[in-house]
């Protein structure tokens, strides 16, 4: 019996359908698809029921995924044991980021200092991905976890902070309390150009008045230094302009609530070694990066969703 077979077998019945396996296999569908067949008849058994909905189990193909998936497991992790140099991590590793995450750059590059065998695919997007439809290996997610069919690990945790340019204070004078920004010109953040954003600081909630919206916090950070309007931008974002002078933080004894960032990865059993890999460094780089964010996270579930609000962006 072909175990390539097997596996092909195995990854359908973990992804749900052909084309899911296909693509996680990096194979052609067609393959995936005859090879299935060729086991079917070698083994004189339907094991799939194919509709327009997915690919479904029979009852043989459930009592063969059973025994099957037990072998590709202890396979799998005989074939981790004999590979012990991390030199020899080779392949390609398909991330994906949020536009303007800037600190994930340099982890990245140490990462294949590292791993100088592993070729980065890196894809930056503000929307929510299907990683297995875009063939994503890793997705970086700030906010809230809603989908059950991802494993999330936690990474760390921080607060946005509101900025603005000297100049703008000088004209305006100092916010002093939350109201205080409703006579202010304020740019902010929203996922889409249907949706108005509110700020929460500290216990109050308010809408401010927005002259931009925007899903870029690149193009709010720009908008702050121009003496436009003031803005919340993740820490990382504003730590330099803040120490040069440029920017200034605003009610800094109202905090906006923490943002949680996960790691997601498919829910199949058996991640690659590459992707597995991958979270272990990550999570060593930031303890040394944050150390006082990176805080091991309250969920015990591994697909539990987080309770901090939905946020695409950082």
């Amino acid at each position: 019996m072909d175990l390539n077979a097997i596996q092909m077998f195995v990854a359908v019945a973990q992804m749900g359908s052909l084309s899911a396996a296909a693509i996680h296999l990096d194979i052609p569908l067609q393959t995936l698809s005859r090879r299935i067949r060729e086991l079917e008849h070698e083994l004189n058994v339907q094991l799939l029921q194919r509709s327009m909905r997915g690919t479904r189990l029979t009852q043989a193909g459930e009592k063969l995924y059973e025994y099957a998936s037990r072998g590709i497991e202890a396979f799998a992790q005989g074939k981790s044991a004999l590979i012990s140099d991390q030199d020899e991590l080779r392949g390609r590793l398909r991330v994906a980021l949020p536009v303007a995450f800037e600190p994930w750059g340099q982890l990245l590059r140490d990462f294949q200092r590292r791993y100088p065998q592993i070729e980065l695919a890196v894809y930056f997007t503000e929307q929510r991905m299907d990683l297995i439809a875009e063939g994503i290996d890793v997705a970086l997610r700030v906010g809230a976890i809603e989908q059950d069919t991802l494993i999330a690990r936690y990474m760390i945790s921080y607060r946005h902070q509101l900025v603005a340019s000297p100049a703008l204070l000088e004209r305006l004078g100092e916010p002093h309390i939350p109201d205080d920004l409703l006579r202010f010109p304020c740019a902010t953040w929203s996922k889409d150009s249907s949706t108005r954003s509110q700020w929460t600081l500290g216990n109050q909630t308010l809408e401010p008045a927005a002259i931009v919206t925007t899903n870029n916090y690149l193009h709010l950070r720009n908008c702050a230094l121009n003496g436009d309007c003031i803005t919340e931008l993740p820490p990382f974002l504003a730590v330099q302009a803040i120490k040069e002078g440029s920017l200034r933080s605003v009610l800094d004894n109202y905090p906006m609530p923490e943002n949680p960032v996960h790691l997601l990865y498919q829910s199949h059993r058996h991640p690659s070694r590459l992707v597995r890999v991958y979270l272990d460094f990550c999570q060593e780089y930031l303890q040394h990066w944050c150390p006082s964010l990176a805080q091991p996270s309250p969920v015990t579930h591994p697909q539990a969703e987080s309770t901090t609000r939905e946020r695409v962006g950082c």
